[in-house]
This record gives C-alpha cells, structure tokens and sequence, in this order.
C-alpha cells in the first residue's frame, strides 16, 4: 500500500501505532519489535503477496550465511561471501535484467526475442542492496545479528522496505536493542508526525501536481512527436521538480514513520539542486545510494588507490552502474554515463583549479546554474522511455526543433506549480533546516520552543503545542487527504 492512501493512513498505520504502544504499555517490548516486523512483512505481502516469498527466502539466506563467517576459516567465510554476493546479484539480473540483457543479446546474433514479461518484486533493489551490505560488514567483523526477528525487521521495517533510504546494520542494530529494553522519548513521536505530513504534502501537493508537463512531453517524444523549445523546456523543469519532491517527499515520510516507532532513519536529501558542483550534488541527493556505492563499489574497485587515472576509472565506473542500479534500460545506463563523465571531468578541473576558500554570490550562482543544467540534461535521459525520445526532447531544448513544432496546449495551473516548487526549493529552508532532525542517536532530540517569527527567521519549525503549528500540519494534511482519491505511485517505487 502507499503512504499517500486512504487505507494505509486511516487503517494500516492507526491499527499497528496502537497494537505497537499498546504491547509496549503493558512491558512487552520485545514483543512490540516482533509485531513490528510482522506488521513490516504484511505491509510489503499487500502488493504482491507471492513476492513475499522471495523478500522472505532472501531474508533466510543472508541471515544463515552471516551465521557461518564467525565460525569458519577465513578461507571458508570468504567463499560464503562470495556466494552470498553471487546469489543476491543473481536474484536481482534475473528479476530486474533478464529480459533486457536477452533482448540485446539477441538483437546483437540477429535472433528474435519474445519477453518472458518477468515482473520485479517492488523494492528488490533496495532490500538487496541492504543485506549485501550486511553480509560484506558481517564478513569484516566476524560478527551477525544473533536474533532472527531483529535481523528480519531491519530488512522489512515498512517505511523504508520499498524505496529506502538504505540502511546499514551497524546504525540500527543499536536501536533495535533499545527498543526492547527502554522507552523513547514521545518528542520522537511528534517530530514524526511532523516530517511525515511535510513529506506527504510534498508528494501528494508538489510531485503529483507536476506529473502532467511531463508526461504530456515525454510520452509524445518516446512515440516520435516533438515540441518546441518552450514545451521541451517545460516538461524537463517539470520532471526535475516532480523528481525531486516525490523522491524527497517519500524519504521525509519514511524518517517521520520510523521517528513514530522510536527508530531514527538517515536523511537521503540537502538541497541537490543548490549545489555548486556535480560533486557536490551526489553529497546531497540519495545520499544513503550515494554513501552505498562509495563504500561498497568504488573502494572495492580500488578508490583512489593507484594513482589518479585509476581513480577517474573507478568513479566513472562506480557512477555507470549506479546508472544500472536503477533501471533496465539504455537511457539508464546512459544517465548513469553521464553522471559518470560530469564526475571525471569535475575532479580534472579541480586538479587544475582548486578551489577557493571564499566565493561571490554572481560566481557560486553561477555555479548553481550550471550544475543544475547538467542535472537537467541527464534528467531527460533518466525519464525518456527511449534513447530517441531523449534525443528528441534535448534537441528541442537546445532549440533545433523543426519550425512546425507543436507548442505544449497546457492550463495555467502547471506553470504555477512549476514557479511554486522551484521558489520552494531554492528559496525555502529543507526537512532538515524546518525540523533540526538529525540521524545521531547521540544527539538528543530536543524540540525548540520559540515563536513562529523567529523560528522562521532561523529556518526551524515551532514544535511546541501551539495553533500555529497545529494549523499549518492541518492545512498540510487537510490539502493531502482532498489530493489522494488517487493515489499516484512513487517514481522510486519502479527501481
């Protein structure tokens, strides 16, 4: 189920908060987390209940490999790791690859190909992601998750199974132990309930609202038609804004549903689009993909050891799979190609000119500007269904569209939402600035009390009970519950 539907807002959440506080009320915490991760399982079992056999079956697996690596020769445990790899990749080329890889193997012996239509458990990517990175740390320190239900629930906890942020062992391990054995702060609760509204508001009010100039453009340049300049334009700023809140909007909601169970999730955005380099930019967008690929691709592959060519060699590598990571497709592999490229050349024109310690406004927005051109481009590749679609779409950008080229007829009310969303991402402080959240458990959760003004003023949300506050998540909430009739799925949902 989604988190922008009537079902699981009304009913799914209601009904696991109070079964959740209730076992707690009565001291039965460690039953609480267990429930927890039954709930977790039902929740991923509404989309596709056979997919849970596969989630499950992975669940088993790397768990009983991460057994064996503290009690076998070093040997022993590096070819369990091996397996492991090979069983959890090879799960994932079949389901997510298969087709894609026999096509063009196909086309490339001149053999026709018929689809087998293999459908993808939603969220297969992540949740392997998630446990290779246990099964490589477990492997590095001798050392597992002695209980099965724990282990479970850190793969399945619901509000970041389906599309993140990623997760390691090592950050949540310590959480869940205390959550059998202690109570949290209920300050947890209201943070999370905060950060789950302005998620949603961003989802259901920004995202779904962009969708139309997208599409409307995309969906024609992928059957051959073309716009002009100014409709190209559109449905690229309007992708780069849907993008943006639909992805940000689901890691806000998933930080403010594990903050309601006590769990503290890490934050997957910073303003990528204030960035002043492509650099820059992967430290701020999907930080926890981000962090995944540095520390479990780019330094296996050799980092920066080896001299500084071998360092541009694993960077470019490192960012064209994570263009494969997120699609079967050749505009993926094309995006993450020219993320790949933007990251070599900003380390070579670092290495020329470094940079300085202080910068003017005029050169740092340009800068901005620049950096978000790029991402812009690489968008284009990112939604088009077909290379030609993308080409088409970039050759009307880059205003080489044939003069007969339809304009795109849209109602008024797309270029306010676009003028809306970018005033709000550029303008507006982020989740983090609003809410002071931080993922640390050693800093302590503290809600600042100040008036409205000066909150603002500072770029923190008042969180202390107060009509203010009391208004502004209703209003949030009151406009999200008028939008979700139809509730739109997640962009990310599909990788």
């Amino acid at each position: 189920m989604l988190f922008n539907s009537y079902i699981f807002l009304f009913a799914f959440l209601p009904v696991v908060l109070a079964i959740f506080f209730g076992l707690r009320h009565r001291g039965l915490l460690g039953a609480s987390v267990f429930f927890l991760m039954l709930a977790s399982v039902t929740f991923y079992a509404y989309w596709k209940p056979i997919d849970t056999f596969v989630l499950l079956g992975t669940i088993v697996v790397n768990y009983s490999l991460a057994k064996y690596f503290g009690r076998v020769s070093a040997q022993h445990a590096k070819w369990l790791l091996t397996l492991g790899i090979a069983a959890n990749l090879g799960l994932l080329i079949y389901f997510k690859y298969f087709d894609f890889l026999a096509s063009n193997v196909a086309a490339m012996l001149s053999k026709d190909y018929v689809a087998r239509g293999i459908v993808m458990p939603i969220g297969i990517s992540f949740f392997t992601f998630t446990q290779l990175a246990y099964l490589v740390d477990c492997y590095k320190s001798r050392s597992y998750e002695a209980q099965f239900s724990s282990y479970a629930l850190f793969v399945t906890i619901f509000p970041h199974l389906i599309a993140g942020p990623i997760i390691h062992h090592a950050e949540m391990r310590p959480q869940f132990a205390r959550l059998r054995r202690e109570t949290f702060d209920t300050e947890m609760i209201i943070m999370g309930v905060i950060m789950f509204m302005i998620g949603l508001a961003k989802k259901v009010l920004l995202a779904d609202n962009l969708v139309s100039g997208a599409d409307a453009v995309f969906n024609v340049a992928d059957h051959g038609g073309q716009f002009n300049a100014a409709g190209a334009w559109t449905g690229a700023l309007a992708y780069t804004l849907q993008i943006y809140f639909d992805f940000s909007g689901y890691s806000d909601m998933a930080i403010g549903l594990a903050l309601m169970f006590g769990l503290r999730l890490p934050v997957n955005f910073n303003s990528p689009y204030k960035s002043t380099s492509i650099i820059d930019f992967w430290r701020r967008w999907h930080i926890t993909l981000s962090t995944w690929l540095r520390d479990y691709l780019y330094i296996p592959l050799g980092g920066n050891r080896g001299g500084e060519w071998a360092r541009l060699r694993n960077v470019f590598i490192t960012f064209l799979l994570g263009g494969i990571w997120h699609g079967a497709g050749w505009t993926f592999i094309i995006w993450g190609a020219l993320h790949g490229a933007y990251n070599v050349t900003n380390h070579l024109l670092r290495n020329q000119w470094p940079l300085r310690a202080t910068q003017s406004f005029r050169m740092t927005l340009g800068k901005q500007v620049f950096t978000l051109l790029l991402v812009i481009i690489a968008w284009v590749f990112f939604r088009a269904k077909t290379v030609g679609g993308a080409l088409s779409v970039l050759k009307s950008m880059a205003l080489l569209a044939p003069a007969d080229a339809a304009p795109l007829t849209t109602d008024f009310s797309l270029y306010f939402w676009i003028v809306l969303a970018a005033a709000l991402v550029f303008l507006a402080p982020n989740t983090q600035q609003l809410t002071q959240y931080s993922a640390q458990l050693s800093e302590q959760l503290k809600l600042p009390r100040m008036g409205l003004i000066e909150a603002l003023r500072r770029g923190g949300l008042v969180f202390a009970p107060s009509p203010a506050v009391a208004i502004i998540c209703g209003l949030l909430f009151a406009g999200a519950l008028a939008c979700i009739w139809r509730p739109a799925i997640f962009i990310y949902f599909n990788f």
